[in-house]
């Protein structure tokens, strides 16, 4: 009988910790810190929602003026004086959560595999796009790959699939970045899934903007950026999970 309790209580721990490790909503309940499933699955708060701690303007100490953190949020408050933010630590393969409100128009990006040997973010890091998909002006929508990779069409729509929520609601990205295979969630959604520097990634790239940037998506390793100078937007619960090859 207890090694029967013992393993039960293993099996609900287990599917805790993968439920947690899998969040598909923005969640109001614990903002900005880990769980204790989290913090046993080894994954990093990268926001602590008291200060700027792990993050600086790229290529710059400190950060910006633009960037303030008010009531636990990082928060763009100025695009016209902020600038892109990276993460003191570079990662290479890993499993990134995070929840988002954007402004109305807003437009904003998360990107990564950063390095500095670009003369923007973007030059090195592929581009998870956030936007206001309603009245943003770029035609690039929100959860796709900037300029690579969009989500197929819902057939319930007949338009390109779209999870996000209106302005004013928080949204739920999970980015997954492995070298087998890459995948892009928006509120549980998932919109598509890629490889990097395979030949249909590379081929993609080479019809981009991008083919005129040598050392764009070249790293396996790099910072995670935040994009503050096309609008005002607000994150919160910045998590990360290291993978390993195979994972």
């Amino acid at each position: 009988m207890v090694k029967l309790m013992k393993k039960t209580l293993t099996i609900i721990y287990t599917l805790l910790a993968a439920g947690i490790a899998n969040m598909t909503t923005a969640d109001d309940s614990v903002i900005n810190a880990l769980t204790a499933a989290e913090t046993t699955a080894v994954w990093q708060l990268l926001f602590n929602g008291k200060d700027f701690a792990g993050w600086h303007n790229f290529k710059h100490e400190g950060v910006k003026p633009g960037w303030q953190v008010k009531d636990g949020l990082l928060v763009c408050e100025d695009p016209h004086n902020a600038g892109d933010i990276v993460t003191s630590g570079k990662y290479e393969w890993f499993e990134l959560q995070l929840d988002y409100n954007i402004s109305a128009a807003g437009n904003s990006g998360i990107m990564y595999h950063v390095t500095d040997e670009g003369g923007a973010v973007w030059a090195t890091g592929p581009e998870f796009q956030l936007e206001d998909n309603e009245k943003a002006k770029d035609p690039v929508r929100c959860g796709w790959l900037y300029a690579l990779y969009q989500p197929p069409i819902d057939p319930k729509t007949g338009k390109t699939l779209d999870a996000t929520k209106p302005v004013g609601q928080w949204n739920h990205v999970r980015l997954v970045i492995s070298p087998e295979k890459c995948e892009h969630f928006i509120n549980g959604v998932k919109y598509f899934d890629y490889v990097l520097n395979s030949a249909d990634f590379k081929e993609r790239v080479a019809k981009s903007k991008f083919s005129r940037m040598p050392n764009f998506a070249k790293f396996s390793s790099g910072y995670i950026a935040l994009q503050g100078d096309h609008g005002s937007v607000s994150f919160r619960n910045i998590k990360l999970l290291p993978l390993s090859a195979g994972k």
